[in-house]
C-alpha cells in the first residue's frame, strides 16, 4: 500500500466502507461522495480488468466497454504491478456465485 494512504482520514474512510451493510448502502454512499460519471468510470475500469483477466484483446475490450486504450493500459498495469486487489475481488465474486 502506498505510504501516502497511511493517514487517519484514509483509515476512517476505509473503516466506513467496511461498515456498509449491503449493495444498496454501498451504491447510496458512492452516489453521495462521487459524481455519477466517477462511479461509471470506476465500474468501467472494473469491467476492463475482468475482461483482461479473461484474456480479451484491447480491441474487444474497447468495443464492449467504450474504454480508451489508455484506460485499458492503466488497468492492465494495475493487474500486473498493483496490489492484487482486482484479482482478490474477482476470486471472492467467483466463490460467491
Amino acid at each position: 500500500m502506498n505510504d501516502k494512504l497511511k493517514t487517519s482520514s484514509v483509515d476512517l474512510f476505509a473503516n466506513a466502507l467496511l461498515n456498509l451493510n449491503d449493495k444498496k448502502e454501498c451504491l447510496e454512499f458512492l452516489e453521495d461522495i462521487c459524481t455519477i460519471n466517477e462511479i461509471l468510470s470506476f465500474s468501467q475500469r472494473f469491467e476492463v480488468a475482468k475482461m483482461l483477466k479473461d484474456k480479451k484483446t484491447y480491441t474487444e475490450i474497447a468495443k464492449a466497454t467504450g474504454a480508451s486504450t489508455a484506460t485499458i493500459s492503466r488497468v492492465n498495469r494495475s493487474l500486473i504491478y498493483g496490489n492484487g486487489s482486482y484479482n482478490k475481488l474477482f476470486d471472492r465474486i467467483d466463490n460467491h456465485s
